[in-house]
């Protein structure tokens, strides 16, 4: 039988989502808490990765499971899970699926959220960047609307990357003002790998007035990571929804 759980986490202590020798990763984390609740050896898979201090307040993971659980089995699972991880990790809710439903493949949109503070806060040391330089935000919002729809966003994307093409179709990317933080939100049906981050680095030099809007539209149809702008750090980025088609979902009785 085949499971979605819904996780949130905050990546402060994690060399990011995917499992990898000799660092501490979630998937790691809750692989080993699975194997063990369940007495069978557990493997997930995600909706996507994320790097290293990245956070997540949704990610959609699948696992396989021999057993079928009844609603009350799969709520006391998800209690023992919250019991057994790491404080920093969270499972939210559980969900029987279709037998060939895939958490990364069948996900129709993803969310992400970029958080900045312009005042010293050692309460958000991890969870925001502190970014004290002045930016235009009606011009950041006016270049971010060259982003809208389906493009090749190569430029934005890390070195290297074994990806088979770099189109991706931006719904949704805007800058809003959040009592004393700048927040940045962009969804699309895809992202590359290190993409968001590039993205809010380069808006942020069009705040400063180091890139013009003219010089993105550029930036974007040359397709070269070197002429688009620093990434932002992982510590502000915030993996927030991902949506399926609700036919994968089954409910309970229809197995």
């Amino acid at each position: 039988m085949r499971y979605f759980i819904d996780i949130a986490y905050d990546g402060t202590a994690y060399h990011g989502w995917q499992r990898q020798p000799q660092s501490i990763t979630v998937q790691e984390e809750l692989e080993k808490a699975l194997t063990t609740l369940l007495r069978s050896e557990i493997a997930v898979t995600g909706a996507g990765r994320t790097d290293a201090g990245v956070h997540a307040k949704q990610l959609w993971v699948h696992f396989d499971y021999a057993n079928l659980l009844t609603p009350d089995e799969q709520q006391h699972l998800v209690f023992r899970l919250n019991r057994f991880l790491p404080q920093a990790i969270a499972v939210k809710t559980m969900t029987p699926a279709a037998a060939e439903a895939h958490a990364r493949f069948d996900a129709i949109e993803r969310s992400y959220s970029y958080f900045i503070h312009q005042q010293k806060n050692p309460f958000l040391v991890n969870q925001s960047y502190f970014f004290e330089a002045e930016v235009d935000l009606e011009l950041m919002n006016k270049a971010a609307k060259l982003l809208l729809g389906r493009q090749d966003f190569k430029c934005f994307s890390r070195s290297n990357t074994d990806v088979k093409t770099y189109l991706c179709d931006i719904r949704e990317a805007f800058w809003s003002r959040e009592e004393d933080r700048l927040v940045f939100r962009i969804t699309a049906d895809r992202f590359l790998r290190n993409m968001v981050r590039a993205v809010v680095g380069t808006l942020l030099d069009v705040g400063l007035k180091k890139t013009s809007v003219n010089e993105l539209k550029d930036i974007i149809a040359g397709g070269e990571r070197s002429e688009a702008g620093a990434s932002a750090p992982a510590h502000g980025l915030y993996l927030t929804a991902v949506r399926y088609p609700e036919e994968i979902f089954i409910p309970y009785g229809r197995q």
